[in-house]
């Protein structure tokens, strides 16, 4: 009978605290995890501003190329290739090709 006094709070305990406890524990864990945080949030910023930058200097670079030749994006270019290029239309084609053992 003393046993059974002990076991029953222990129960109701884990049942009516420790259990939902538990559940809300990780249920808030789940959700902080899905958010960004403010590291995330500067690390996006500071990639965005290097991106922006990169683009500049590609512009820059392009300018500078056409001053001293205009010609530089048709000799950049390569020769047409003879296979054509790949569409969503010739893809099935492409992707066969490329199973099939040689």
């Amino acid at each position: 009978m003393q046993e059974e006094l002990i076991i029953i709070p222990i129960v109701m305990g884990t049942l009516f605290i420790g259990l939902p406890w538990l559940i809300f524990h990780y249920v808030t864990k789940w959700k902080t995890a899905a958010t960004i945080t403010n590291e995330d949030e500067n690390l996006l910023e500071e990639l965005h501003h290097m991106a922006r930058r990169l683009d500049d200097r590609m512009d820059t670079i392009e300018r500078i190329m056409a001053a001293d030749n205009p010609d530089w994006r048709q000799s950049a270019l390569s020769a047409p290739a003879a296979e054509p290029a790949p569409t969503l239309e010739n893809f099935d084609k492409l992707v066969n090709k490329e199973r099939q053992p040689s």
